[in-house]
């Protein structure tokens, strides 16, 4: 069987062959760190980081970009609240914290996330602000082409004329009539309220660093530009599969596509969206209460079998987080795992094997993963080499049971289970670097109200800490913490 994807675009399971023999190129929206990770971003995280490694496992050379969305509205007024008078700091938001401080600090919890789960890290991790001057490239050619515009009020806006470029809505299959306005800026500087910002005016009261100066004026980067100017940069006009989550479908990669093709670039071949993440079936809402983050779950579980938990849907599939579900993710890691142990103490030792590491699974793996990604599929067969292989050692076959270890180690590592760094049971891991960053920062920003004579803001943040159950103890080298007992 040919690889085989969906592609959002064209609503079909098309065959994959890549754009240049032997590699491929592979784009997925990342992270817009104006908070913590939530279980919906992981997920997301996990389904691409199987995808590429699947794509290596075949033998392909796989080139990855992972963007970071380190300027935003949402960054920036997080950042203006801390500093209003009777802001109230916490454990994630300290008081008068700068925009570009916020987005680094979870920049870094996000990695920290990726990593506790054996997310490997991509080719290429740009960051919005690091790419203006590409973005005012691709704005210019759009102008030129006649699909971009200035404001016509003078906030030095610049908009992408949706009504210009024919195919506009060809990714979601709407028409531009039943599209809701796009909401940026005010509306009296567009021509089409769904118009959408390529470039955003400054702005009163927004901090001087949070602009560039550009030919149309002071500003900084629309959300949808960043994507179309990175990815062309690092995997050339035109790649193979570009990806995300099935909330990005619009507006965000609905407009990175009309404003990429209008440029003329060709941009991606396949669009391949991920389902999100329910709680007992409904949508998690903080509202309802029924949320569960990172983590939550990494306190649940050990990180092999949440990260198994988060990957063992089918990746279109919504993903339904149950009491119980990380105890059934444990109980199946634990098979494999006595597997492994079991037929390697007796002595089934896998033979040296050359070749791509698909060659190495079972038929029916392979034809799960060929078939779009079937990562249930590919489970079951995981599962069946297990149990094979526990019969094989039952009856002191150790040639069939190095056999089926040798398919179970190359299916756990296209997996990525095998690259899921465990902790030393003593609070030592990434998961616990993760906390540690937190607090720290929550730390040091105490340390500067305390040095500024802010007692009120210091007694907040050590409050704040104490509620989530931090001991902050002050001594003669400075601050430490630990846990409540």
């Amino acid at each position: 069987m040919a690889q085989r994807f969906y592609d959002t675009r064209t609503a079909q399971i098309r065959d994959f062959e890549p754009l240049v023999p032997g590699e491929a190129s592979v784009y997925y929206c990342g992270a817009t760190v104006q908070g913590m990770p939530h279980v919906g971003h992981v997920r997301s995280a996990i389904v691409f980081d199987v995808l590429i490694r699947w794509l290596e496992a075949t033998g392909l050379r796989v080139t990855s970009v992972r963007n970071v969305t380190d300027i935003d509205d949402k960054i920036l007024d997080r950042s203006a609240a801390s500093h209003e008078e009777g802001f109230e700091p916490s454990v994630l938001y300290p008081a008068r914290e700068p925009w570009w401080a916020l987005a680094y600090r979870f920049e870094k919890a996000f990695d920290a996330a990726y990593l506790a789960l054996g997310v490997r890290r991509p080719t290429y991790e740009p960051r919005a602000t690091g790419h203006v001057p590409e973005m005012f490239a691709l704005i210019e050619r759009l102008v030129e082409r006649g699909h971009a515009y200035p404001a016509q009020d003078g906030s030095g806006d610049v908009y992408f004329d949706v009504r210009s470029w024919e195919r506009y809505g060809e990714l979601t299959r709407q028409r531009v009539e039943d599209m809701q306005d796009a909401p940026d800026a005010d509306p009296r500087g567009k021509r089409d309220p769904r118009d959408f910002a390529l470039w955003k005016g400054a702005k009163e009261g927004e901090p001087a660093t949070a602009v560039w100066t550009s030919p149309w004026g002071a500003g900084r980067p629309g959300w949808h530009l960043e994507c179309s100017a990175m990815a062309t940069k690092y995997l050339g006009a035109q790649f193979d599969i570009h990806g995300g989550g099935l909330d990005l479908r619009f507006p965000h990669h609905e407009n990175e596509l009309a404003q990429s093709a209008a440029a003329g670039d060709g941009f991606a071949r396949f669009w391949l969206h991920n389902g999100l993440v329910a709680y007992g079936g409904e949508k998690m809402s903080k509202s309802v209460g029924n949320t569960i983050s990172p983590e939550e779950m990494l306190g649940m579980a050990r990180p092999k079998a949440v990260r198994y938990f988060l990957g063992q849907a089918h990746y279109r599939s919504q993903l339904d987080y149950r009491p119980g579900a990380l105890e059934e993710a444990e109980a199946a890691v634990e098979r494999i795992e006595n597997f492994t142990a079991r037929a390697r103490t007796a002595g089934a030792v896998p033979p040296a094997v050359d070749g791509a590491l698909a060659d190495r699974v079972p038929a029916a793996f392979r034809a799960a993963m060929e078939d779009d990604l079937n990562v249930p599929q590919a489970l079951a067969a995981l599962h069946e080499a297990v149990r094979a292989g526990n019969s094989a050692l039952a009856a002191q076959d150790l040639e069939s049971a190095a056999a089926r270890l040798t398919e179970v180690e190359a299916m756990t590592a296209v997996l990525g289970l095998d690259d899921v760094p465990e902790g030393d049971g003593d609070g030592t891991g990434p998961a616990a670097d993760a906390l540690d960053s937190l607090v720290r920062s929550q730390i040091e920003a105490r340390a500067q109200a305390r040095a500024e004579k802010d007692w009120a803001a210091a007694d907040r943040i050590r409050d704040a800490l104490a509620a989530a159950g931090v001991v902050v103890e002050d001594g003669a080298d400075g601050a430490t913490w630990r846990l409540a007992d």
